[in-house]
């Protein structure tokens, strides 16, 4: 059950915390077994200094351990409490610097627009929490309510399947977070030093393993969900809200015996510092990356035996994006194998690893704070050895997997149980205007419930077959059209909101990367590559890495006003990482480093051969050789294709005109006018579920 935690001593928000400790603070020889209980400190001295989670208190000579500001943020709060609810009662637009920490946990940013000048003007997003994506039709039209009533008339689709909303103003803040609550909906945890929301392929297949994946990846979420009910006092004043939650679950997160819990704690396995940076955890089925599994500090794959049974799962370990500009000792981090582990053993094992983390995670300097650095620092044996003790036995030897594919899971499909799903694109995740509407009437008609996916877009699930030429007509006429009248390049695109209301960002990316596309397929008609053919394109704001840009083929990331670094290398399936290719490219040079590229990958490719593997396989001295030596393509004498678009000058003339507004070319233009007729007299009639 998840509850409030509504004892008088928690409420009051100035309240010493008591220092909770492990069995990490015995002798190594202790042994540690199944029967072995959690010893607390019985020190409540107001004096006591916590030096982490739960390092063993030092004596007094020893030297203390240096600490981030936000770690005493978090220690002084009441298990995440004060001064947030002190601040959520003043008339000020805007929190404390401590509870601006704070309310990260309970999945919120403080925000303010970039684009206005002088005066800061204050609001929230909040960030909903939804294992597998999943979204139920109650859900989802709150938030499509709430977004018109309090937010700025959108929702946005994140790149870990959860809703974002923008523009809340504090004075709305409870309410919104309240009916959020009350409708089947959750924010707690999507931010903050915390488990995030854990992924899992978001198709609704009625498959052993997919459905094995999905029940997994909700078991983890509840296990790792805070247990203190700080979330539920803040914005429901305490009040219960109950949800079932599986014994097992139960079970494996009161189970200490082998030293993981806090005894006597409202966190059992959080305690009061919680992690020491954000914690992401995604779980799959072998062949299916629609979720990034190598970028999570844990991935969790399904084994099955040959007749499609669950027995088990393979672990890796230690991956993420997050880096620093011009600090080389900060960098993105692909996960490796860690094991493999029964299937009713793997809530002892992610337990086990979030403890290993908890537990030696730097807490000093926050860009080191992620998991991915204590394994690099440690090594991937080392690691493994401390995991063991804490989930008390030897992984098991790692099970071979098949290659890896990207999966979007847009249009139409069979789900396996009589019903259909409909995958649909959305541009950086971005819901709004006609489309919005669009959404709204369908699943409020037709009462569906929806799955939000790792790449920003949306499928609509436990469709009738009567029903899929109706949905399919209001769809397209507001621009959610089949994938195959999508441009291949935006279908594998993201970007990061960035700019105006991220406070990290330093250059554009939501904004910015429908024209940066354009430009894109225009020089891939400029040297000749088909309409067909397409390069995973990823573009951040900055190196903080939400859009995961670090996997793309083409990465983008802000390093200044209008300038990018530009990352090359990594693969269409995601499972190589790119690498810095060049800095400081202002948005206008793109043509002059990327055009000799795409023209040489072209030219000189192999078989099928990626432009991220092309671009590895040459190396990057040679691509800037090309890059130097550019004069522009060799444009053939007769072309293949001879379209003849234009019959008269006039027409011409005006079709370029309006073309350019676009940073198009007249042909582009009328090609692309061609296509959106196609689509909109050819969707609903006919199509295969593929």
């Amino acid at each position: 059950m998840t509850t409030s935690f509504s004892s008088a001593a928690l409420r009051d928000p100035k309240l010493q915390i008591p220092t909770y400790h492990t069995l990490s603070s015995l002798s190594a020889a202790t042994s540690l077994n199944r029967n072995a209980l959690s010893i607390p400190s019985s020190t409540r001295s107001s004096t006591l200094i916590i030096r982490a989670v739960s390092t063993p208190a030092k004596s007094e000579t020893a030297t203390e351990q240096k600490r981030s500001k936000v770690e005493i943020f978090k220690e002084q709060s009441n298990f995440i409490r004060y001064p947030l609810n002190e601040d959520m009662l003043n008339d000020a637009p805007n929190l404390s610097e401590a509870a601006t920490q704070l309310i990260k946990f309970h999945g919120s940013y403080q925000q303010y627009n970039r684009d206005e000048r002088g005066s800061r003007t204050y609001s929230f997003m909040i960030r909903t929490k939804n294992p597998c994506g999943k979204v139920s039709n109650q859900l989802y039209l709150t938030m499509d309510d709430l977004a018109d009533q309090f937010g700025i008339g959108t929702l946005r689709l994140t790149t870990r399947q959860t809703f974002q909303l923008h523009g809340v103003v504090k004075k709305d803040l409870k309410h919104v977070m309240a009916t959020i609550i009350r409708n089947m909906g959750s924010s707690l945890g999507a931010c903050g030093d915390l488990n995030r929301n854990v992924l899992a392929p978001a198709a609704p297949i009625f498959r052993k393993d997919y459905l094995f994946a999905q029940q997994t990846a909700e078991n983890i979420a509840a296990l790792l969900a805070p247990q203190s009910g700080f979330y539920y006092d803040v914005w429901v004043d305490g009040e219960r809200i109950m949800s079932a939650e599986s014994p097992e679950v139960v079970q494996a997160r009161n189970d200490n015996s082998h030293g993981t819990n806090f005894t006597d704690s409202p966190e059992p396995i959080y305690g009061t510092q919680f992690l020491p940076r954000k914690f992401k955890i995604a779980v799959t089925v072998p062949t299916d990356n629609s979720v990034d599994i190598l970028t999570n500090d844990i991935g969790v794959v399904v084994v099955t035996d040959d007749n499609g049974e669950p027995q088990g799962f393979n672990l890796y370990v230690g991956g993420g994006m997050g880096r620093t500009h011009r600090m080389e000792s900060t960098f993105p981090r692909l996960a490796e194998p860690l094991g493999y582990v029964p299937k009713e053993d793997i809530l002892y094992a992610v337990k086990a690893i979030v403890v290993t983390q908890r537990e030696n995670g730097r807490r000093d300097d926050r860009k080191y704070s992620r998991m991915k650095y204590l394994i690099d620092s440690w090594g991937i044996e080392k690691f493994r050895n401390v995991v063991e003790e804490y989930y008390g036995k030897k992984f098991e030897p790692f099970r071979s997997l098949p290659e890896w594919e990207f999966k979007s899971y847009l249009g139409w499909h069979q789900q396996g149980d009589g019903g259909l799903y409909c995958g649909l694109h959305v541009d950086n995740g971005r819901i709004g205007g006609k489309m919005k509407t669009a959404l709204r009437e369908v699943i409020e008609k037709y009462h569906l419930n929806v799955r939000l996916t790792p790449n920003q877009n949306i499928i609509l699930t436990d469709i009738r077959a009567a029903w899929k030429r109706p949905i399919t007509t209001i769809l397209s006429q507001a621009g959610l059209l089949q994938p195959k009248y999508v441009d291949p390049l935006n279908v594998t695109a993201m970007a990061c909101p960035a700019f105006p209301l991220c406070p990290l960002a330093i250059t554009e990316a939501e904004r910015g990367i429908p024209s940066i596309l354009k430009r894109i397929r225009a020089m891939f008609e400029k040297v000749g590559l088909k309409y067909s053919e397409s390069i995973v394109v990823r573009i951040t704001g900055c190196p903080n890495g939400c859009a995961r840009p670090y996997m793309a083929e083409l990465g983008l990331v802000g390093d200044g006003p209008n300038s990018y670094q530009v990352w090359l290398g990594g693969s269409s399936n995601q499972t190589s990482l790119a690498r810095t290719f060049m800095d400081k490219v202002k948005l206008h040079d793109l043509e002059k480093v990327l055009e000799p590229l795409f023209y040489h990958w072209k030219q000189k490719r192999q078989s099928k051969e990626s432009f991220g593997n092309f671009t590895s396989r040459l190396g990057f001295e040679k691509l800037k050789e090309f890059i130097e030596k550019w004069e522009g393509p060799v444009v053939p004498q007769t072309t293949r294709h001879n379209l003849k678009l234009f019959t008269d000058k006039e027409t011409y003339e005006a079709m370029d005109g309006l073309a350019k507004l676009q940073n198009k070319n007249a042909h582009q233009l009328a090609i692309e006018v061609i296509r959106n007729y196609v689509a909109s007299n050819q969707n609903g009639k006919g199509e295969s579920y593929n």
